[in-house]
């Protein structure tokens, strides 16, 4: 018999269902529920530790998860915030009542606070106490501003340890770009290591996720690692989602890694951003949205933070090479067409108009747009691209290896000659190095049109804009230009937390790979460096005259004992109008 939910439990779920903030136990704990039961008796762990984000200049969202022996319970949890960490000088405080309804996680948007205050804060259930987190809201004055940017956190591909080496760095927030979840089973995507690293999923969350608590038990087991709870317990975070929160690939109505047989991709949908927002420290953009998540952040006049969704609101679908490939050959016509449709969105309208409308009003130095996916053109020679399709689908053989490097090697002494202005190149030769095609049409390469219409807002607005990006698990810098060539902005790209990149999917030596690197900088117009074989994470730093972004790497995720690269250290620093002032790479 189906149990009757009672009128309480109907308005938490409604109001609760998809994390939304806690209530007042005044305005929950009806008819005393817990009135026979003493502290004592109270039986509670915070297992999962505690986060803070979405900060503003007097508000901060308050996380914590409290799991109990009975899972019954409707359990009361008081919270505090201080100044200090002894909580003698206690700022603001509350109560409020979690149930399974939430998962028992609990969300507080604490106010009654000052700007740019650091604070310290903790939750009590019972006789049992938190940890103590700190955070930090946002300043309304500020010589700089400091962020750390990551992505791609992949708990059985190797340790957390970017997190941990987060957790040491004084910075303002966290930016967190997407995948902070992996959605598959135990034999999928780089789980290979998970046994002997002592990270596979739990017996009852090994296969792919797809309901509600399949997401919320995978979130469970990655608030157990003692690194990203320790980050989360230093720095408040700001957070968007890409695609791995929900399923590979995703799109507005679907993704490549949902299939029919696993129902409808509308429920799915549902179930995973509840889960998200009932685990993460994010604040809804208003009362009852919990889709809408592109929201901003204003740094003191310094920085404007913005914050977008390229990936779950409104893209279309995703163009795939394969579409134009039959037995006549590549129908290059028809993808020209289709890749350059001005109707295809990334943003939608809305959020584009959105964006646009902050950036015409803002009066910040920077405007730094978080996203999720590549901004820059990362255009390769079409024969480039075929060999790389190859070696990635799983054919790399000996001799796609050696044809691959030959392709290389050719390539960049035909672009060396290209940039030397070398008479003798042969219109064969430059056509070799001018048929180009998008790396990834999963990212803004493959929504050609509607980048356009964002780099002629910037161009018109001339505004001083810093993208940053995650997804690829590689750390990129790039230098943005629009078709008509114009310069509009830089671009920084974080590696993974632990996800791997392209080592793993070339399965070439380290030094060759090197040479790839190499190879990539020189073919690609706009791209200035990146580093393709290592787990790290990017430290960005803005004052009123430069912008100074350090890609920090370590040396392994998948042994016991790491240590931080500084033979691969990349330091770019560049002035008040987006121009390079030094390139440094690092020497151990």
């Amino acid at each position: 018999m189906t149990k009757q939910l009672s009128r309480r439990e109907l308005l938490q779920r409604t109001l609760l269902g998809f994390g939304a903030l806690s209530l007042p136990v005044s305005l929950t704990a009806c008819n005393n529920d817990n009135d026979d039961a003493t502290e004592n008796a109270i039986q509670v762990e915070f297992l999962h530790g505690v986060a803070s984000g979405d900060p503003l200049y007097d508000q901060v969202i308050l996380w914590t998860r409290v799991t109990p022996k009975d899972n019954s319970s409707r359990l009361n949890v008081i919270w505090e915030i201080a100044t200090d960490q002894q909580f003698t000088n206690l700022v603001n405080s509350g109560a409020v009542e979690t149930s399974s309804v939430s998962d028992f996680t609990v969300k507080i948007d604490a106010d009654k606070l000052s700007a740019g205050q650091r604070y310290f804060y903790r939750f009590k259930c019972g006789t049992t106490y938190s940890p103590v987190g700190q955070t930090k809201t946002l300043p309304k004055t500020a010589t700089e501003v400091k962020f750390a940017v990551c992505s791609c956190s992949n708990y059985p591909a190797g340790y957390f340890y970017v997190y941990r080496e987060m957790a040491k760095q004084d910075v303002d927030v966290v930016l967190h770009l997407g995948d902070y979840i992996y959605e598959y089973g135990q034999d999928g995507y780089a789980t290979e290591d998970a046994v002997s690293l002592g990270r596979t999923l739990a017996e009852d969350n090994n296969q792919e996720i797809i309901q509600l608590d399949d997401y919320r038990k995978r979130y469970a087991l990655y608030h157990t690692d003692p690194d990203l709870q320790a980050v989360h317990q230093r720095h408040p975070f700001i957070v968007v989602w890409d695609d791995h929160e929900l399923a590979n690939d995703t799109w507005r109505e679907g993704a490549e890694n949902h299939q029919d047989n696993e129902g409808s991709f509308l429920d799915r949908k549902l179930a995973a951003l509840q889960a998200y927002f009932e685990w993460m420290p994010i604040r809804p953009v208003a009362e009852n949205d919990h889709l809408n998540i592109y929201r901003q952040f204003k740094f003191a006049d310094l920085v404007d933070l913005t914050m977008l969704d390229t990936r779950i609101l409104a893209r279309d679908q995703q163009l795939e090479y394969a579409d134009y490939i039959s037995a006549q050959g590549v129908d290059f016509e028809k993808f020209q067409q289709d890749l350059t449709n001005p109707s295809r969105t990334l943003l939608g309208y809305q959020q584009r108009e959105w964006l646009q409308t902050q950036l015409s009003q803002s009066t910040a130095v920077w405007n730094v747009l978080g996203q999720q996916v590549l901004m820059s053109k990362m255009l390769i020679p079409a024969e480039l691209l075929l060999s790389l399709g190859a070696i990635t689908s799983g054919n790399a053989t000996a001799d796609a290896l050696a044809a691959m490097n030959a392709t290389i090697t050719e390539l960049v002494i035909l672009k060396m000659r290209m940039l030397q202005g070398d008479p003798t190149l042969t219109v064969e030769e430059k056509a070799r190095l001018q048929t180009v095609a998008p790396y990834n049409l999963d990212a803004w390469d493959g929504y050609f049109a509607e980048r356009e219409i964002l780099y002629a807002t910037l161009k018109a607005l001339n505004k001083k804009v810093v993208v940053l990006a995650g997804d690829t698990h590689n750390a990129w810098a790039s230098y943005l230009h629009g078709y008509d060539q114009t310069y509009v902005g830089v671009e920084l790209a974080t590696s993974s937390v632990s996800s791997p990149g392209m080592e793993k999917y070339l399965n070439i030596p380290l030094a060759q790979l090197q040479q790839f690197e190499l190879a990539f900088t020189t073919l690609i117009d706009e791209l200035a460096y990146c580093n393709l074989n290592q787990r790290g994470y990017l430290l960005v730093n803005f004052d009123q005259s430069q912008v100074q972004a350090q890609w920090i790497f370590v040396d392994s995720i998948k042994t016991t004992a790491y240590q931080v690269d500084e033979s691969r250290q990349y330091e770019l620093v560049l002035d008040v109008n987006l121009l390079e002032v030094q390139q440094t790479q690092k020497s151990a």
